[in-house]
């Protein structure tokens, strides 16, 4: 178990971690994106892996967009909210999609 700090390195021995959260200090609701750097026995570091954890909302529902990461110019682009959910029980029955333009 580790407690996350933004912008600070938990190095472990251990491939995996458990993030430490508690009632006083909860992530809050939305994305959160966590890194892996690996290193190796040499030193060699890896490039970075990044994963975003979706902290749920417990009364209105969570929108959860899935799309290729990498994309063919020209190409059209699939986007799917089918795992979007609403843990209080409703049932998701919209979607509002907005491009946002480049970043």
């Amino acid at each position: 178990m580790a407690e996350f700090v933004i912008n600070t390195d938990v190095v472990t021995k251990e491939a995996s971690v458990e993030v430490t959260v508690t009632t006083d200090k909860p992530l809050p609701l939305g994305r959160h994106t966590f890194r892996l750097v690996v290193i190796d026995d040499s030193g060699n570091k890896s490039i970075p892996d990044e994963v975003q954890v979706i902290v749920a909302d417990q009364q209105n529902p969570t929108a959860v967009i899935s799309a290729p990461r990498i994309a063919t110019f020209g190409a059209s682009i699939p986007l799917d909210g089918g795992k979007s959910f609403d843990v209080g029980g409703g049932r998701v029955v919209q979607y509002v999609w907005t491009y946002l333009g480049p970043q």
